[in-house]
């Protein structure tokens, strides 16, 4: 009969081989838990979780009727986890090789290639070397790359050769949703990307100044892009989760997760019509007279907001990589030029504002020289001489350099200069894009015994085209310096107004009946026979405005040969609407006689523009006082 117990020897030896097993496991465990503790949990942490972006998307920026300047296009950055595709999928390889445009050749090499290696040391796109890896591709450049540019994402852990599994290798970073839809449907394991935003600019040059733009990295340069971008960018959401040994998401392990939050529109106050016209006449203007540089600007004339500002040359911002610097400049706020006898304005103004004069008031302005504070003082030349006394309104009309020089002796050096700074010159006109500068306007106290004569006439003084353009646009308003604006509203990403924007008025530059009787004074420069520059008169309409012949400064003297034209002005004259100003800088070379005079160059471009605008903004005419009404006044000469 069998025993039923095994014997001792087999219970100790099964025992002791029990028993070493546990001893085993426990020493096993005490490495794992306690002395390679560290070491484990920041691989199996790097190996596993994940910090994924959800990209937002940048926000719109929009014209004044809602035409869009700026836009942010959703695109698909594609590739493919060599790793899982299946050979099942591999008849539909050509089919995905057209679609996304890409030789099935090079197409089955990025497919096949399933390790990178080890000589290549570049880490993926946005991988961390340690902690959570990150995957953003927000930032992709539209440009390819090679490999060794992080087009591919290889684990960092080699194999037995050293070499890395490739996770990802890029195919393409610009697939349209609608490509992308029929990719998905092909069902192709392995092969996805990530959604992306691109930034599309659908005028190209227009208003491209004032737009600015988004760079290759992402980060905004210049104009609105780069001012209000604290509205425009939105906010990137991103979730934390974990990837299983093929890399693939483990979506019930998501611990938490951020919505992206979609940027706000920017409405501005240019009008892309308004636009379109001033960047023909610059176009015009540039194949005509070849001149360095020109602006054209053009405002509202109750709100002082910018309606189009545009300069030559200028720049396409779908491809801003290739314009050069001087083209990119804002050169409206960033450069700067004397302003000629545009600066007229500032004296006559100030002597009437002043009540030491009024429109009939008359000087002898073919004076070389006058006493002023106990000593003579040389007058400036003239373009014309004047055999007889001339009024206010003729030192106006005439752009008299002498009457200009006496207006502002009568007026004393302080009252001249402050109202020279109140003019908005040699300050900051709070202009929110394009680097601008404040020019100069020296204080008295450090004025030579000619600055009194010169500056009246706009030597002596320099200014951006927009200060010259708001000094003009405070009379037109009717006496106050309205900060000149271009941003109009901002909305959130369901177009709703969160902010707008009012009209601002700095200062009071002059008394309201002031500045009615310059504009009055002002219509009669456009008048045939009285005035510099008929040739920006508009049928039908009164025109108040000045004109600007400015020798330029080279080399320390001032040149009979390079000079900057300008006419600035506003209509209707007793009810202004608009304000345009129109710079030619050095247009000398393509002009008759070789000078290219602000009536010449600049007026007619004036007048062209202010005709378009009175279709396409329905500016209707003011009643016209007759002529002989102040000509009666002056004593009925003429």
């Amino acid at each position: 009969m069998s025993r039923g117990f095994a014997s001792s020897y087999r219970i100790w030896l099964v025992a002791a081989l029990v028993g070493v097993s546990f001893v085993g496991i426990g020493a096993r465990l005490m490495q794992l838990h306690v002395f390679d503790r560290d070491r484990l949990l920041a691989y199996v942490t790097k190996a596993r979780r994940d910090i994924i972006v959800e990209n937002a998307r940048r926000g719109d920026i929009l014209d004044a009727r809602g035409n869009i300047l700026a836009t942010s296009k959703s695109q698909i950055v594609l590739g493919v986890d060599p790793q899982t595709l299946r050979p099942q999928d591999e008849a539909k390889w050509p089919q995905l090789a057209e679609l996304i445009g890409m030789p099935e050749s090079e197409l089955r090499r990025i497919f096949t290639t399933k390790t990178r290696s080890p000589n290549v040391s570049a880490p993926a796109a946005g991988r961390e070397d340690a902690g959570p890896s990150l995957f953003d591709f927000s930032l992709t450049d539209d440009t390819p790359k090679s490999e060794t540019e992080q087009d591919v994402i290889a684990d960092e852990t080699p194999d037995e050769r050293g070499e890395r599994p490739i996770r990802w290798a890029k195919l393409s970073d610009h697939v349209d949703e609608s490509t992308y839809e029929k990719i998905t449907a092909l069902g192709i394991k392995g092969v996805y990307g990530p959604r992306v935003y691109r930034r599309v600019y659908p005028q190209n040059e227009l208003a491209s100044h004032v737009i600015g733009y988004v760079n290759k990295e992402g980060t905004p340069a210049a104009g609105i892009e780069y001012y209000a971008d604290f509205y425009l960018r939105g906010q990137n959401g991103w979730r934390e989760s974990e990837r299983d040994g093929k890399r693939h998401e483990l979506a019930q392990f998501r611990t938490r997760e951020v919505s992206p939050v979609d940027g706000f529109q920017v409405v501005l106050s240019i009008d892309s019509a308004v636009q379109h016209m001033v960047e023909e006449e610059l176009s015009a203007i540039a194949e005509k007279y070849q001149p360095q540089k020109a602006t054209i600007i053009v405002s509202d004339a109750r709100s002082g907001f910018i309606l189009a500002m545009g300069n030559y040359p200028s720049f396409n911002l779908t491809e801003y990589s290739k314009a050069d610097m001087a083209s990119m400049k804002n050169i409206a706020v960033t450069d700067v030029l004397e302003p000629g006898s545009t600066f007229k304005i500032v004296a006559i103004a100030a002597a009437i504002d002043q009540a030491k004069v009024t429109p009939q008031t008359k000087f002898d302005c073919s004076l070389d020289s006058i006493e002023y504070r106990g000593r003579p003082r040389n007058l400036p030349k003239e373009a014309h001489r004047f055999e007889h006394p001339l009024s206010v309104r003729e030192i106006a009309s005439h752009s008299s350099n002498k009457g200009a020089a006496q207006l502002a002796m009568l007026l004393g050096e302080q009252k001249f200069y402050d109202y020279a700074k109140a003019f908005g010159f040699g300050q900051l006109t709070g202009f929110p894009v394009g680097g601008e500068v404040k020019g100069t306007l020296t204080p008295p106290e450090k004025w030579d015994g000619l600055t009194i004569t010169r500056m009246p006439m706009g030597h002596s003084v320099d200014g951006t085209p927009l200060q010259i353009h708001s000094a003009m646009a405070a009379i037109a308003s009717g006496g106050e310096w309205l900060r000149p604006q271009v941003i109009r509203e901002i909305r959130d990403a369901g177009g709703e107004v969160v902010f707008r924007y009012d009209r601002i008025a700095e200062r009071t530059v002059m008394k309201p009946e002031t500045a009615r009787t310059m504009a009055e004074m002002l219509k009669w420069v456009v008048v045939k026979g009285e005035g510099t520059a008929p040739e920006a008169a508009i049928p039908g309409f009164e025109v108040a405005g000045k004109t600007g012949t400015t020798q330029k400064l080279i080399g320390g003297q001032y040149s009979t040969r390079h000079h900057t034209a300008s006419f600035v002005g506003f209509f209707p004259a007793s009810n202004p609407a608009v304000v345009i100003s129109v710079i030619v800088d050095d247009a000398d070379a393509r002009c008759r006689n070789g000078v290219a005079y602000g009536n010449a160059v600049a007026a007619p471009s004036f007048k062209r523009i202010g005709e378009q605008l009175v279709q396409y903004l329905d500016i209707k005419p003011s009643v016209v006082a007759p002529r002989p009404a102040l000509l009666a006044m002056e004593g009925g000469r003429r």
